[in-house]
């Protein structure tokens, strides 16, 4: 049997085998890291919010509102506990309702579509442009009706939508604009941050975006007085004034906790989307020339990179390859929304939309956070690089 020494020895051999296999690891994303640079500011505010007792829509929610408002370059920021709930919102107060219709993506997360949904109101889909990836506004004006009350593009991966020509055709039709720009905190178009072109723009604070509270959050923004008026009064249960509702409202408050979080990680958030930013361009740099197409780099615009989402036909076999090396990957999104099951009843089809079809199809997500090493870079680009030139095996 071995020795009491012998045993420490091996205990010591495993845990080493244990760390390193844990620093050859490459996370898609990794909150810790993040975490760790902001630990003491984070420990204090939430203690400060425990000490006053004000949990629920108290003096740190309309702090970070001020702030993000500011941020953002708009005159109002009203903050709710979803991304989802700002989409809501927003919707609400443009009066949008049953029987009307809205234009936007089904290249996006599934909550887009979810908000016109809970008005009653029709989502309707229109495909992308294939570099920009976000909607193309050379369908969009073809699928605008009588019926169409407002138009919802997507910021996608921290990519802007061609936002002026989005608002010229919203215009010529008398028809709202709401951005979506839950992946895209902090990115411009032609010079202007995102949330400054439609009548009101949302966003999500879920831990994995570029600026991210330690649960749920989000929050409407417009430089419309009256908007931001109703929406503070409907996500507080629509109350006038305490007990007195005037309309139908929702729980859609913010808590004190992860409006204190987001206001630390605002004031980090530039300097992280610029180490974004070297990131995305290292990708670019070590994948030039190979088979894989990467994401473009437009001219008119300032990417956040809330993903970077490479392109290849063998995406199963590439991101199983890439599991097996120890790097996580990710698919933002393997089914297009028109073709959920939850919107079968729209009647859309596969090749309907096909950029955003084959964007699916092919689609894989690398690893992407400020905290991502130049190391860890060269070791996912090396993988797939030597993924080339292995042959796919045959059926």
């Amino acid at each position: 049997m071995p020795t009491l020494v012998e045993k420490k020895a091996n205990l010591r051999g495993h845990f080493f085998n244990l760390n390193k296999a844990d620093m050859d690891r490459v996370r898609y994303l990794d909150l810790q890291a993040q975490y760790d640079s902001i630990r003491t500011d984070v420990l204090s505010a939430l203690e400060e919010i425990c000490e006053s007792s004000r949990f629920a829509q108290g003096p740190a929610t309309s702090n970070f509102e001020a702030q993000f408002g500011s941020y953002c370059g708009v005159d109002h920021c009203v903050s709710v506990n979803s991304g989802t709930s700002a989409l809501h919102l927003a919707l609400r107060c443009l009066n949008v309702g049953p029987g009307d219709e809205v234009v936007t993506v089904a290249m996006t997360f599934i909550a887009t579509a979810w908000a016109i949904s809970y008005i009653g109101a029709k989502p309707v889909f229109v495909d992308i442009h294939p570099v920009r990836r976000t909607m193309d506004p050379d369908q969009l004006e073809a699928a605008i009706t009588p019926h169409t009350k407002a138009i919802i593009p997507v910021h996608l991966y921290g990519m802007p939508a061609e936002m002026d020509r989005i608002m010229a055709i919203a215009e010529r039709h008398g028809l709202p604009v709401i951005e979506d720009a839950a992946q895209a905190h902090g990115a411009k178009y032609r010079g202007k941050r995102v949330g400054q072109f439609g009548r009101i723009a949302c966003f999500s604070f879920y831990p994995s975006k570029n600026l991210g509270a330690y649960g749920e959050g989000g929050a409407l923004i417009t430089n419309d007085v009256s908007i931001a008026h109703r929406a503070r009064s409907l996500r507080d249960h629509a109350q006038s004034q305490k007990y007195f509702h005037d309309e139908i409202g929702y729980n859609y408050r913010m808590d004190s906790f992860q409006a204190a979080v987001l206001s630390i990680k605002l004031k980090h958030l530039d300097v992280w989307n610029a180490a974004r930013v070297e990131r995305a361009r290292s990708y670019r740099k070590l994948l030039e020339g190979s088979s894989y197409k990467m994401p473009a780099n437009v001219s008119d615009s300032e990417c956040v990179w809330h993903c970077y989402v490479i392109e290849t036909a063998e995406r199963d076999r590439v991101r199983s390859a890439l599991q097996d090396a120890g790097i996580q990957t990710a698919v933002h999104y393997p089914l297009p929304v028109h073709l959920q099951k939850a919107y079968a009843h729209l009647g859309y089809e596969p090749g309907d939309l096909p950029v955003t079809e084959a964007l699916c199809e092919h689609c894989l997500s690398l690893p992407i956070y400020p905290e991502l090493s130049k190391e860890k870079i060269s070791r996912v680009t090396s993988i797939l690089l030597d993924l080339e030139k292995s042959p796919t095996p045959q059926a």
